[in-house]
């Protein structure tokens, strides 16, 4: 699964670009945690209550990145869909500009089906996040819109571990987009102009290896291993909004070990 992650990171940038102005920065790598805290209410039948607090940290475990809280209702509709709604904490570790509050809204479905000891599912997860933070509008979009696909596999046949596996592709909808004219001449950029909140591509690749360990009848953990491959757009026009200095792909490949406690009533 790394040898696929790595060839995809190294195959988009070389289409997209072809696709959008701009240039690709070079690849950046990191190892990451996260460590998280759930508890599940069962409110009736198929209806759960679902809170939960998450740490991540960053910069090779010396920095954290965020904290995050979570409060979510899931119903099962029956044994092949379930629905969800969530909404999420987030304060954020923007480096120079500190610390900054966010707000995620988010919306589910998930589709299930078993052969045997094996389950397959597809969650769709619709995201809108708002930043608090004081922003350029034409650098950054104060509430983006994301979907969020994850197809995973399990294996349930043994006693009390499940290992699975999954890949996840996100989408943003609403990023800035902009136009202007290279120069060759000059090496800058002219004839800026903004172009509304309009740009969608593939911003996020995951796949992850790992397994659920039932401890006892209410209380689990989970273990796993995921690569994730970021790709955003950064534009940096000056203050006035007039002049474009520069438009690049970020790229990153972050290595993430995770381990998450589930409490269930």
């Amino acid at each position: 699964m790394k040898r696929i992650l790595i060839s995809i990171a190294i195959l988009i940038p070389s289409v997209i670009p072809a696709l959008a102005q701009g240039t690709v920065n070079p690849l950046v790598t990191d190892l990451r945690t996260r460590t998280s805290l759930e508890m599940d209410w069962k409110l009736a039948k198929g209806l759960h209550l679902n809170a939960g607090y998450e740490l991540r940290t960053e910069n090779a475990l010396s920095a954290i990145d965020r904290h995050q809280a979570e409060l979510g209702l899931s119903y099962k509709v029956n044994k092949w869909l379930k629905t969800g709604a969530l909404y999420t904490f987030i304060y954020h570790n923007r480096g120079l500009n500190g610390w900054t509050p966010r707000h995620r809204f988010s919306a589910d479905v998930t589709l299930d089906a078993r052969a045997g000891d094996w389950r397959f599912s597809l969650k769709e997860q619709l995201r809108l996040t708002h930043k608090t933070e004081s922003l350029n509008p034409c650098q950054e979009v104060a509430d983006p819109l994301m979907l969020k696909s994850r197809f995973k596999v399990q294996y349930k046949g043994f006693m009390n571990v499940e290992p699975y596996a999954f890949a996840e592709v996100r989408n943003i909808f609403n990023d800035p987009s902009c136009n202007a004219t290279w120069s060759t001449a000059s090496l800058a950029y002219t004839n800026y102009s903004f172009g509304g909140y309009n740009d969608a591509y593939i911003n996020r690749l995951r796949g992850a290896l790992g397994f659920e360990w039932s401890i006892s009848r209410h209380s689990s953990i989970d273990i796993y291993g995921m690569l994730d491959y970021c790709y955003d757009k950064n534009i940096d026009v000056d203050k006035t909004q007039k002049y474009l200095k520069s438009l690049t792909w970020d790229q990153a490949l972050n290595g993430i070990i995770g381990i998450g406690y589930k409490f269930s009533f």
